[in-house]
């Protein structure tokens, strides 16, 4: 497909889109450290537990679709993290450093040309690799605009970031 990007290409790009909305990176960046465990009023999570959330579930889908022997966490509970502040000074870079790291994993599955990414994952429950792909895709974008209104709402975002 000369010159054209080929749907397996949009599909490993759209998980990192900045076009729509604003991207992961953009979301997670510049946040002072004072506020990454911090809940606006009203809201029922700070800005650490936004991100790994993002990094837990990104992480189960990842290892879901190539370990046939991974067990998924429990939901709700292990899906989300026990505070809302991050546990010391270097687990947020460590957060989004894994996610970056799990997000490649998935753009390289969906580019992958020996994969029929439309097949049933053999040992799922009837889910397909596109499905899954579009899953991590519909849940980080759902949860990067929530993690743009906590910023706002706790002054800490910046417009057309």
């Amino acid at each position: 497909m000369s010159g054209r990007q080929s749907w397996r290409e949009i599909v490993a790009s759209a998980l990192d889109w900045r076009e729509a909305h604003a991207s992961f990176d953009a979301a997670v960046a510049e946040l002072p450290v004072a506020l990454r465990g911090r809940r606006p009023e009203g809201l029922p999570y700070s800005p650490w537990e936004l991100l790994e959330h993002l990094r837990i579930a990104q992480h189960d889908l990842v290892e879901f679709m190539e370990n046939p022997a991974y067990e998924s966490p429990r939901w709700p509970d292990d899906y989300w993290p026990g505070t809302p502040v991050p546990p010391n000074a270097d687990a947020w870079d460590a957060s989004v450093e894994h996610y970056r790291r799990d997000r490649e994993r998935l753009q390289q599955i969906a580019i992958r040309s020996s994969l029929d990414l439309t097949s049933k994952i053999p040992w799922g429950n009837g889910q397909t690799y596109l499905r899954t792909l579009l899953l991590a895709l519909d849940h980080t974008a759902y949860h990067v605009g929530q993690l743009v209104a906590v910023r706002r709402l706790l002054g800490a975002w910046k417009e057309g970031a």
